[in-house]
């Protein structure tokens, strides 16, 4: 069955820096789109970033305002969130998700990971 698994969260310093991982199996990861989604406390679930399934598109959600780099490696079955100069609304559970459509900018994924919780302090 199609898994991912999100890694890398934890708490971090306003103005810090953290990179998420999603590995991918059961699936030909080489294929689908992959996104990465956030979930505040209280507020519904938003789209961060998308890529495209060879990496040369990507797709940002406008608060993220180049603070963020979305990346894939497609022979480690990886797609990769590098966020820098964290605030502390970025504070959030992250989850990454996987779709066979070419680069989807909604929620309508067609997997999801567990999600991993990312706290920003000020």
């Amino acid at each position: 069955q199609v898994q991912l698994v999100e890694s890398g969260g934890g708490l971090v310093q306003a103005g810090g820096s953290l990179r998420l991982s999603c590995a991918a199996s059961g699936l030909r990861f080489s294929t689908y789109s992959m996104g990465w989604f956030r979930q505040a406390p209280g507020k519904e679930r938003v789209i961060v970033a998308a890529i495209n399934w060879s990496g040369r598109s990507q797709y940002y959600k406008d608060f993220v305002n180049e603070r963020f780099i979305i990346s894939r490696d497609n022979a480690k079955n990886t797609v990769y969130l590098q966020m820098n100069n964290l605030k502390p609304e970025d504070t959030a559970i992250y989850y990454c998700a996987a779709d066979r459509s070419p680069l989807k900018t909604t929620i309508l994924y067609d997997y999801w990971g567990q999600g991993t919780q990312v706290t920003v302090s000020s």
